[in-house]
């Protein structure tokens, strides 16, 4: 266990966990030990976790100074992390009454910090007050729960002064969760195990804190700040994080539904989505319809557009090759879908909406007129799109997809794994119901596409029946089946020869003729078969 050594000779542990850069993460308590925080719930498979011990908690010293523990005064110790990581600028993450510390840092050190995560923070630090009123808001919202009536009776002893918190403090600590289950209990033990609630008082003493100069401070961080909130959570309620979030430049406000106080208990992989795209430095987030939707964008920002559209079980990475050579010439946008990658999983999917996503996301960029290219699923949602909206894209690729004619035979019921990695398994089962029974109208509409549009096949290697990508592409006004014999996952296996179909139709070079040549076909088994069954 490392330990760095603080101005007055206290030594302060921390706690290293999982792999990549690293993101220094501060708990809260105030004054508890690290060890609550446990993985973040899975956020070791993305970034490095460095977890410190506040001085006096878990395995770091006992300060021979009591007055250090005030707040503020440990803005210190942050700096003395960094500068012992070797860190030029911190990737910092905050919970709960450590949020104040972070403010604090961010406000004195702000050309220190590259990123700030604040999960369910506290605002003392900002002014911000959180109420009696939110509190009784947050509780209401969990009326019915078998805990609620005894519960809500002890608050209202402790809001009367008729009781103290630790006399009330069992009766009230499932309102802390999105749901009191046997995860949250567990968790909830080892939070009160490695906390000195005797230090609160000291980690907020008189002179800890001075608002109006820290809202000064931090209205001139230039570090992109991400503000998460849980819907049920009374401190702060997500109105007030909303206060706080309006006090950066560039501040992300999300409110992970379901979620209390600990949200990364509450639903590990939403809280690890959320975290991880803000993170990246590679992805960002849009808002369409209140889903999120991550997306990564390489090349020239002044150049020509084109997005690109996974398949199903996939996510942007999957285009992360065909994207770096397309990056050349082109500003390339590859995006996940809902439930997919670091994107929300709202739990509800259909063809309909993914195209919905696509045609919030094109002018919430401002990429009205960006050429289209989708692969099976997005292909699938690319197609209902340009039917929908025909003047929104420019050009359409759509390679192997699933050209809205009945299976035959239909899918039977799949076989959902128990962790799917990267996507939601109840995708599968969604489309392949609409797979069977297709919409006519969709197959209908292919007259309505009124871009120039290459129908990639994938040869008898492929998923789809090939007489069917021919028959898409004879009701297409403008359209030209090209084979390239390379299985499913064409723009995996055939690179080189998809990009150079692209750039015979005009996306990444120019030619004369603008025109796709039918390339020979030949068969390669293409991917894994676990990639092979979520692309079906």
């Amino acid at each position: 266990m490392p330990k760095f050594t603080k101005y007055d000779g206290t030594r302060i542990a921390y706690h290293l966990r999982g792999d990549g850069p690293p993101l220094i993460c501060l708990p809260g308590g105030p004054m508890g030990a690290s060890a609550y925080l446990g993985d973040l719930g899975r956020l070791t498979a993305h970034r490095r976790l460095v977890l410190p011990d506040p001085r006096g908690a878990g395995d770091s010293e006992v300060p021979d100074d009591p007055a250090s523990f005030r707040c503020d005064r440990q803005v210190a110790d942050v700096e003395t992390l960094r500068v012992h990581l070797g860190l030029d600028r911190l990737d910092l993450l905050a919970h709960s009454a450590s949020g104040n510390l972070a403010l604090l840092y961010a406000a004195r050190h702000p050309d220190r910090v590259r990123s700030l995560t604040l999960v369910a923070p506290g605002v003392r630090a900002v002014g911000i007050e959180v109420t009696e009123d939110d509190w009784r808001a947050a509780v209401a919202l969990r009326a019915g729960e078998p805990w609620y009536e005894e519960g809500r009776a002890a608050l209202e002893r402790l809001w009367a002064k008729e009781a103290s918190w630790g006399e009330v403090l069992d009766a009230i600590r499932p309102f802390a969760y999105g749901r009191w289950d046997a995860a949250a209990q567990r968790h909830e033990a080892l939070t009160r195990a490695v906390r000195d609630q005797a230090l609160a008082g000291a980690y907020y003493a008189d002179g800890a804190f001075d608002p109006a100069a820290t809202v000064a401070a931090l209205a001139g961080l230039a570090a992109p700040v991400l503000v998460i909130a849980g819907e049920y959570d009374g401190g702060p309620a997500p109105t007030r994080a909303a206060e706080l979030a309006a006090l950066f430049p560039d501040a992300e406000l999300v409110v992970q539904w379901g979620a209390g106080h600990s949200p990364w208990v509450d639903d590990p992989e939403a809280f690890v989505r959320t975290v991880a795209a803000f993170l990246d430095p590679e992805a960002r987030t849009v808002v369409v319809d209140g889903v999120r939707l991550a997306e990564r964008a390489r090349g020239p920002r002044t150049a020509p557009p084109v997005i690109l559209v996974h398949g199903r079980g996939r996510d942007s990475r999957a285009w992360d090759h065909i994207a770096e050579r397309l990056a050349a010439a082109l500003r390339v946008y590859a995006l996940d879908l809902r439930g997919h990658g670091l994107s929300d999983w709202p739990g509800s999917y259909s063809f309909e909406a993914f195209r919905d996503d696509l045609h919030g996301f094109i002018p919430e960029l401002g990429l009205n007129g960006a050429d289209l290219v989708g692969h099976s699923m997005g292909g699938a949602a690319a197609a209902l799109l340009a039917e929908e909206a025909p003047g929104l894209i420019g050009r359409l690729v759509l390679e192997e997809t699933p050209p809205f004619f009945p299976l035959d035979p239909p899918r039977g019921p799949a076989e959902r794994p128990e962790r799917a990695p990267g996507f939601d398994s109840t995708v599968i089962e969604a489309t392949d119901a609409q797979l069977n029974d297709p919409d006519p109208a969709w197959r209908g509409r292919f007259a309505a596409i009124a871009t120039p549009t290459p129908v990639v096949a994938g040869g008898r290697a492929g998923h789809v029946d090939q007489k069917k990508p021919a028959r898409m592409a004879s009701r297409v006004p403008d359209a030209r089946l090209v084979t390239i014999g390379a299985g499913h996952l064409v723009h995996t296996d055939r690179p080189d020869q998809i990009l150079s179909a692209l750039g015979e139709f005009g996306i990444g070079r120019t030619h004369g003729s603008g025109r796709l040549p039918s390339l020979p076909s030949d068969q390669v088994p293409s991917a894994s078969a676990a990639t092979e069954r979520a692309q079906r």
